[in-house]
C-alpha cells in the first residue's frame, strides 16, 4: 500500500501500476451514455494521452478507448492509487505549506469510500458530482501542492490541473473552476459530450471544489427545512407523531432519515440502490429496512401512533410508496402523511439519477445506456405517476415541498401537473421551493451553513471547537437582537448541543452550523485564537456549502422568483467568488451546474484556513464579511431599488464590518407585506 510521500510523488510510471479491472465490491457510477463520432473518441483518448509521455501511448491508447467504449469515460482505472483513502492529520502530508496540506486533507476526504458516492470514478455526491475527471488528474495535483509554496498559485480547469504559477503571500493558493461554457453552448447534451472528450467537469458544489463533510452538512439543512416547513405550514414546533415522506438515500439525500429522527417525526425514505440502503442503515442514520409495502405501512401507523421518531429505509422504487399511500388514503380518508419532498438526483434523471417504477434497478442501469431513447420515456412517465399521487394527497392536506434537486422542473418537462408558470421573475410551480418559500427568509437574515473542518483528524479537536463555537453563539444570543435572529441562533446553539449525540461525522472531523455575518467572524476569530494558544493541535479550515447567501445564482431555487426579475442573472455568484480571492480565502472555486442541474446555475465557494496566525484573523475578518454582505445586500437591493436615493444610499454604503444584526434593524420595518403594499398604493 502507498505512502504519503509516494503518492504525492507524480504519476507513477516507472514501473506503470498494474491494470486493474472494476472492484465489484464497490458501488459504481452508471455507465453514461457517449455518442461520440470515430474522430471525436480518437480525440478523447488523445486528451487522456497528454499526462504521460509518449513511450506509454501506445499501450494506453488501447486500454482508454476501451474504458471509454465500455463506461462512456476515461477514469483510467489503471492508475487508481493503492492506498487508504482517507483525510490524514495535516502533519502527515509531505507539503511544503499548511495551506497546501490542509487542501490534500479535503481532497482525500472527498475520495474516502465513506464519504463519496462512487469512489473509484471520483464521484463524491450527486450521481455525477466528480472531484477530478480522471486518476492522473489527483495524482498530479497531489504533487504540485506538495511542492506549492505560499508564493505561488495553483490552478484548477475544470478538474485538470494547470499548474503551479507565481503570486502573492496574500493570493489564493488554488483557484479552481468547473465547467465554465460559453452560455450559449451551456446544454445538458453538450456537457454530455465534452465530459467524454475530458475538457469539462461537473463539479456539483463541494465535490470539485473539494469542501464536501459527508452527509453531515445536509442532515443539518435537512433538520432546519423540516422544523421551518411545519412551523410555517403545520403550526407547529413538535413534530411527534407527524410523518415525513421523501426518496434518496445516496450522497446527499442519505441525510433525510437521520434528519427526520432528530426533528422528532417518522421519517420515510424510498431508496432503489440496495448498496446506498445498507450504507445508512450500517451507519445507524436508517433505524428500519423494510422492503414490502404492507409492511411499510404497519411500522409507519404503528410510529405515527406511539409518536415515536423513527426512521425507515424502503427498499423499492419512491413512486410505489406514493402510490400506495394514496390508496390508503381513499380506503379510509386517511392522509398517512404531513410532510412530503424528494431528493433524488433529478439534475441528471436519465443516466442515474432517477430511476423509473416500471422496471428493475438492475434493468434501468442497462436501460439507460443500452436503450436511452426509451429510457426518457420511462422515466417521464414514473415522474407524472409520482406527481399524481402527490397532487392526491396534497388535496387531502399533505405540504409537499420541492428540495431543490430539479424534481419539478423535471417533472414539468415531463408534462405532470405540476401548475409551472413562467414570468419576469422566474418560474413557479404549485408547489414551493424550500429555498424560496420556507428557507429564503433565514437566508434573507444571513445565515446559511458555515462549517469547519479540525485537520488535526482528532475527535477531541471537533469536540472542542464545538464548545467554542457553542459559546460564541450562546453570547450573540444574548445581545438585543430581533426575535427572527435570535430563533436561528438558539436552534443552531440546540444543534451544536445535540451534534456528537447523533454520529454525524463521517470522514473528516467536521461540523456544521447556519449563521449570520457576526457570528461566522467571531467563531472564526475564536478557532483561530484556538490554535495560535495551542488549544487545537491543529489548524481549522472553515467553509461552507456554496448554496448559501450569496454564493448561488439559481433561478429554480436559491434566486428562484427574485423580485427585481434578475433570476437569471449570474452577477452574485460571480462577485462572491472574485471578493473573497482578494480578500483572503486560502481557495475559491466557481461552477457551472449544482443541486439543479447543469446550465441551471452558476455557484461559487472558498476555503479559508486558520492557522493561528494573525494574518489568517485578517483574513477571516475582511473575506467573510464579503461572503455574507455580497448576498443579503443584493437580496435586500432587489426588493428595495425602487425605494428612495437616502435609503439606497445607506444600504450600498453600509460598512461590511457593521454588525448584520444592525442592518436588520434599519431593515426591518421594510418588511415584504409593507413593501408590496406601499407599491401598490
Amino acid at each position: 500500500m502507498l505512502t504519503l510521500k509516494e503518492l504525492c510523488g507524480g504519476l507513477p510510471l516507472d514501473p506503470l501500476p498494474e491494470l486493474q479491472p472494476r472492484d465489484p465490491n464497490v458501488p459504481h457510477a452508471p455507465i453514461r451514455v457517449q455518442e461520440l463520432t470515430h474522430e471525436e473518441e480518437k480525440l478523447a483518448v488523445q486528451n487522456a494521452l497528454r499526462y504521460f509521455p509518449a513511450r506509454f501511448h501506445e499501450l494506453l491508447a488501447q486500454e482508454f478507448a476501451i474504458e471509454l467504449r465500455t463506461y462512456g469515460h476515461i477514469y483510467m482505472y489503471r492508475f487508481r492509487p493503492d492506498i487508504d483513502m482517507r483525510a490524514y492529520p495535516i502533519t502527515d502530508y509531505p507539503a511544503k505549506c499548511t495551506s497546501a496540506a490542509a487542501i490534500m486533507h479535503m481532497i482525500m476526504n472527498n475520495l474516502d469510500p465513506k464519504v463519496a458516492q462512487f469512489p473509484h470514478e471520483l464521484v463524491t455526491y450527486g450521481g455525477n458530482g466528480q472531484v477530478f475527471s480522471n486518476w492522473a488528474q489527483f495524482w498530479l495535483t497531489m504533487h504540485y501542492l506538495s511542492e506549492m509554496s505560499e508564493t505561488q498559485t495553483l490552478v484548477m480547469y475544470s478538474g485538470h490541473p494547470m499548474g503551479l504559477f507565481p503570486s502573492l503571500t496574500t493570493s489564493p493558493r488554488l483557484v479552481i473552476t468547473n465547467g465554465m461554457m460559453i452560455p450559449n453552448y451551456s446544454s445538458r447534451e453538450m456537457y454530455d459530450k465534452l465530459f467524454s472528450l475530458g475538457v469539462t467537469m461537473y463539479g456539483q458544489m463541494t465535490a470539485g471544489s473539494y469542501c464536501y463533510i459527508g452527509p453531515q452538512g445536509i442532515v443539518h439543512g435537512t433538520t432546519l427545512t423540516i422544523l421551518n416547513a411545519a412551523r410555517k405550514n403545520l403550526k407547529t414546533n413538535d413534530l411527534a407523531g407527524k410523518v415525513f415522506v421523501s426518496a434518496g438515500l445516496g450522497g446527499m439525500s442519505g441525510a433525510q432519515a437521520k434528519a427526520a429522527v432528530i426533528c422528532g417525526c417518522v421519517g420515510v425514505v424510498a431508496e432503489v440502490s440496495e448498496d446506498a440502503l445498507l450504507k445508512r442503515y450500517n451507519q445507524g442514520w436508517v433505524m428500519e429496512l423494510v422492503n414490502d409495502l404492507d409492511n411499510l405501512v404497519a411500522l409507519l401507523k404503528n410510529a405515527r401512533r406511539r409518536k415515536k421518531p423513527l426512521s425507515i429505509g424502503y427498499h423499492g422504487n419512491i413512486v410505489d410508496v406514493w402510490e400506495r399511500l394514496v390508496m390508503e388514503y381513499e380506503a379510509t380518508g386517511e392522509v398517512l402523511v404531513d410532510l412530503g419532498s424528494d431528493q433524488t438526483s433529478c439534475h441528471n434523471p436519465f443516466q442515474g439519477g432517477y430511476y423509473p417504477v416500471q422496471i428493475s434497478y438492475q434493468e434501468a442501469r442497462e436501460m439507460m445506456h443500452q436503450d436511452p431513447v426509451n429510457f426518457k420515456v420511462l422515466v417521464q412517465e414514473s415522474l407524472c405517476r409520482q406527481v399524481a399521487a402527490i397532487n392526491k394527497l396534497s388535496a387531502g392536506g399533505m405540504y409537499f415541498f420541492d428540495y431543490g434537486n430539479a424534481f419539478l422542473l423535471e417533472a414539468s418537462r415531463a408534462g405532470a401537473d405540476v401548475g409551472r408558470k413562467d414570468g419576469l421573475h422566474g418560474t413557479t410551480f404549485k408547489y414551493p421551493s424550500y429555498v424560496q418559500d420556507i428557507m429564503g427568509d433565514i437566508f434573507s437574515l444571513g445565515f446559511g451553513p458555515f462549517r469547519w473542518v479540525c485537520t488535526s483528524a482528532d475527535p477531541e479537536d471537533l469536540k472542542k471547537t464545538d464548545a467554542l463555537a457553542l459559546s460564541v453563539i450562546e453570547q450573540l444570543s444574548k445581545n438585543s437582537i430581533p426575535c427572527s435572529v435570535k430563533q436561528q441562533y438558539d436552534d443552531n446553539a440546540k444543534w451544536i448541543k445535540e451534534a456528537g449525540e447523533h454520529n454525524m461525522v463521517v470522514g473528516s472531523q467536521a461540523r456544521i452550523l447556519y449563521s449570520d455575518q457576526e457570528g461566522r467572524i467571531s467563531v472564526a476569530l475564536a478557532f483561530n485564537k484556538a490554535v495560535s494558544e495551542g488549544y487545537l493541535k491543529g489548524p481549522v479550515v472553515i467553509s461552507r456549502d456554496h448554496h448559501d447567501v450569496s454564493g448561488t445564482d439559481s433561478l429554480y431555487r436559491e434566486t428562484s422568483n427574485i423580485y427585481d426579475g434578475s433570476a437569471f442573472c449570474a452577477d452574485m455568484s460571480v462577485q462572491n467568488v472574485l471578493g473573497d480571492s482578494f480578500r483572503g480565502a486560502t481557495w475559491v472555486a466557481l461552477h457551472n451546474g449544482g443541486g439543479v442541474g447543469w446550465g441551471e446555475v452558476m455557484n461559487g465557494g472558498f476555503g479559508l484556513v486558520l492557522d493561528g496566525s494573525e494574518e489568517a484573523k485578517t483574513r477571516a475578518e475582511n473575506m467573510l464579511a464579503w461572503d455574507v454582505s455580497n448576498g443579503v445586500i443584493f437580496n435586500d437591493l432587489s426588493l428595495l431599488w425602487y425605494f428612495t436615493n437616502n435609503l439606497m444610499i445607506h444600504i450600498i454604503y453600509m460598512d461590511n464590518r457593521q454588525s448584520l444584526n444592525e442592518n436588520i434593524n434599519i431593515l426591518e420595518p421594510y418588511n415584504k407585506s409593507s413593501l408590496l403594499q406601499k407599491l401598490l398604493d
